[in-house]
């Protein structure tokens, strides 16, 4: 899923080399941390958040075929 998260991130951003996705447990799920370039940081949640929220529906199918919950921050 960390992998899924930084493809998508790093095809959209301006400077794919900043891009880095940490990964942290918390209870019963899993958190992905997206850190991005200041200038990347619109295009990565879009208008109204709509790139943001869709990066978030595909990471939500990815933990439930793993059996997981996940959860994406965008820092």
């Amino acid at each position: 899923m960390k992998e899924l998260i930084e493809y998508i991130a790093r095809g959209l951003a301006s400077q794919p080399d900043d891009v880095k996705v940490t990964e942290e447990l918390e209870e019963d799920r899993v958190v992905f941390k997206l850190q991005v370039a200041a200038e990347d940081k619109g295009k990565i949640i879009g208008r109204q958040g709509r790139v943001a929220q869709a990066i978030r529906v595909l990471l939500r199918v990815a933990a439930v075929k793993n059996g997981t919950r996940a959860v994406l921050e965008i820092v």
